[in-house]
């Protein structure tokens, strides 16, 4: 049932603000509907959505007052906080569950051929992995999820969809000929975003995927094996190296053995742990858990907590 409602909704844009009257609401199986006066409209939820999808992760930095990281809800902006946020300051390791019993699904954003990785190149960080498609193919969201941005980029994206995830992720999916979804829509693994395309600094039609944590790229291979077109791990360790410009899989064999180092190996705290149990179980010291993870020995241990052990 609609009913006449006459609000003005005010909306802060810089230093300006702005009204916007709302001429109608109509009850829909998605939530209250606010139509406006301009004929567009927008649900309920989503003036009073505050971006958090993961309370683990922010509680986590809500907590951290050092860090000072910022991850508006913002869906003009291709980078919410403006790419202020340096993650090569992480003093601890957070644990993401990738998938979960929840949110298990996980689908290609399309099955194709990768021609180009995450790394240098041309004289500059590639933040993400092309694959090649043909212009009119269908790209499909990664995981489940709210789209925050979705339009042209003028800063070379083209066409680009951003998806912000339960797992605390986000993903970008460039150089669409045409988007099909919009801002605050939600979407499901598999579900279609968006047509692939040649749009923005792009030479030739195909898709570039980011994966971004807190406005910061990182490999997208350190959570996807392209090659067997899966999840690498149900688990994903973040900490301040896989923030590196360029940075290879820390789990990869083929990038592991050619750079000559060994995977980090990490060890979740359990109750009655102390950092001599769980260096005498990993057959390290404690002076080398305090190092790799920047702590001290008088450290309290929390539980849930993942400490690099090697």
């Amino acid at each position: 049932m609609r009913k006449l409602l006459m609000i003005i909704v005010v909306v802060i844009m810089g230093n300006a603000l702005t009204a916007q009257s709302v001429k109608d609401t109509i009850d829909t199986p998605n939530g209250k509907m606010l139509i406006y006066e301009n004929r567009t409209w927008e649900y309920l939820e989503d003036l009073e959505f505050d971006g958090v999808l993961n309370d683990v992760v922010h509680e986590y930095f809500e907590n951290d007052s050092t860090l000072n990281y910022e991850w508006p809800w913002d869906s003009d902006r291709c980078y919410s906080s403006n790419r202020s946020n340096d993650l090569s300051l992480l003093n601890d390791t957070l644990w993401l569950c990738v998938t979960d019993s929840s949110y298990s699904d996980f689908v290609m954003p399309f099955d194709g051929v990768v021609t180009s990785r995450y790394g240098y190149r041309r004289g500059r960080y590639h933040n993400g992995i092309d694959i090649n498609l043909n212009t009119g193919d269908t790209v499909v969201a990664a995981f489940d999820g709210k789209v925050r941005y979705s339009k042209y980029n003028k800063s070379g994206f083209g066409n680009l969809v951003v998806i912000r995830h339960y797992n605390g992720l986000e993903t970008f999916y460039a150089h669409l000929s045409e988007l099909i979804v919009v801002p605050n829509q939600w979407v499901k693994a598999g579900d279609p975003i968006g047509l692939g395309g040649n749009t923005g600094r792009s030479y030739g039609a195909h898709l570039h995927f980011e994966t971004r944590f807190y406005d910061a790229p990182l490999n997208p291979e350190e959570i996807i094996d392209f090659k067997n077109k899966k999840i690498r791990d149900q688990n994903l360790f973040v900490h301040r190296g896989l923030f590196r410009p360029g940075a290879a899989p820390s789990h990869s064999s083929e990038f592991a053995s050619s750079a000559g180092v060994a995977a980090p190996v990490y060890y979740r705290v359990r109750s009655g742990d102390t950092l001599g149990h769980i260096a005498r179980r990993n057959r390290t010291t404690v002076g080398q858990l305090c190092r790799l993870n920047n702590i001290k020995p008088t450290t309290t241990l929390r539980i849930g907590r993942s400490l690099r052990v090697k």
